[in-house]
């Protein structure tokens, strides 16, 4: 997402393939990217009237959770149920990056498989997921 090129992200950004699955001892939780739902981005090199928007689904399993698909998106619109941020056991995650962005001369379906993204993990927010 263009935004984190221009603003300075604050704490540490753990990034993943897609497709691939870490586990973050420090956070107690196992995370994998999934995929990426939908890409409506802007195309670089390309004036847009929206910007658009990239939602990545992300699975996150605690140790003593199930594990939850949770959709992250490159926009807060709350009409269209998009959401930069979710709590999940007692940590906030924030979706900070999706790369690739298309590109005017390749739409976003040539970009599946190849997306990268960023989240950043912290202490704090109501805990849904033990309720």
């Amino acid at each position: 997402m263009k935004e984190s090129r221009n603003k300075k992200i604050e704490g540490k950004v753990i990034y993943f393939a897609e497709g691939e699955n870490k586990f973050l001892p420090e956070y107690q939780m196992n995370v994998t990217f999934k995929n990426i739902s939908e890409d409506s981005r802007c195309p670089e090199g390309v004036t847009c009237v929206w910007q658009g928007a990239a939602v990545a689904n992300v699975e996150f399993m605690g140790t003593t959770t199930r594990p939850m698909t949770i959709p992250l998106a490159t926009t807060e619109n709350t009409g269209r149920n998009y959401h930069k941020s979710t709590v999940f056991n007692g940590y906030t995650i924030s979706l900070v990056e999706v790369t690739p962005a298309a590109t005017s001369g390749e739409g976003a379906k040539s970009l599946a498989g190849k997306y990268r993204i960023g989240i950043i993990v912290a202490k704090g927010g109501e805990n849904p997921t033990t309720k």
